[in-house]
């Protein structure tokens, strides 16, 4: 009898980490779009290096701040379900490396690729999750407790392996837009975090220390 073939394995991250058939990696400069609001969706992408801003662009012209994405992060996924055109826009806020997946590859791979579906699954469950949290945040607590939900999720508190993090710049008009409230209230908090050792200005950016979850948990 011949031997059994030695059955193929399938690692998700070197797939999302190299370009192939239907994988392209793109490498985007500060401040450059990825892809803007009315584009055609065609295809998917995952956030290799870098961080990325998602915005919306309403018919009066008012844009607002979605979320903003770092490493190990897909977006474009709507183009999976059924979008024909991108319903908000991509930009780059640091030189991002990134791997655009053509629509019928991802399809496909999904499909074929039992971890690449799941670890896909998970990451979508866990972004529902988020906006859901985003959601009560908004309907339950003041603007200062949502600045500083909104600076430990930008840090990735809680995240395993991560500690005390530098953020790049990030304007107060982007946290304003992100928290919902105005530019002035953000600087107000900021500078009372600022003084109370829960974050740091330096030269790589705002230092944001694990203590600001104090404001989170206070009542």
């Amino acid at each position: 009898m011949r031997p059994a073939q030695a059955q193929r394995t399938f690692a998700p991250h070197p797939f999302l980490a190299t370009a192939g058939e239907g994988r392209k990696t793109m490498v985007f400069s500060k401040k450059q779009a990825i892809f803007v609001q009315g584009d055609r969706a065609d295809s998917i992408f995952y956030l290799q290096i870098g961080k990325v801003k998602l915005t919306v662009l309403s018919q009066a012209g008012k844009e607002a701040t979605l979320g903003i994405l770092s490493d190990g992060s897909f977006f474009g996924e709507g183009s999976l379900a059924g979008q024909t055109l991108r319903m908000g826009s991509a930009t780059a806020m640091t030189e991002c490396l990134v791997l655009r997946i053509e629509k019928k590859a991802m399809v496909q791979s999904l499909h074929r690729e039992r971890a690449l579906a799941d670890m896909f699954v998970k990451f979508l469950l866990g972004r529902n999750v988020r906006y859901e949290e985003d959601l009560i945040d908004q309907l339950f607590n003041s603007s200062e407790k949502r600045l500083a939900r909104m600076l430990l999720l930008l840090a990735q508190f809680g995240k395993e392996g991560k500690t005390e993090a530098v953020l790049s710049r990030i304007s107060q008009e982007t946290l304003a837009e992100m928290v919902g409230t105005t530019r002035s209230r953000v600087s107000f908090f900021m500078n009372r975090f600022r003084k109370l050792g829960f974050v740091d200005y330096n030269s790589g950016g705002l230092q944001v220390h694990n203590s600001l979850i104090n404001v989170v948990l206070h009542d």
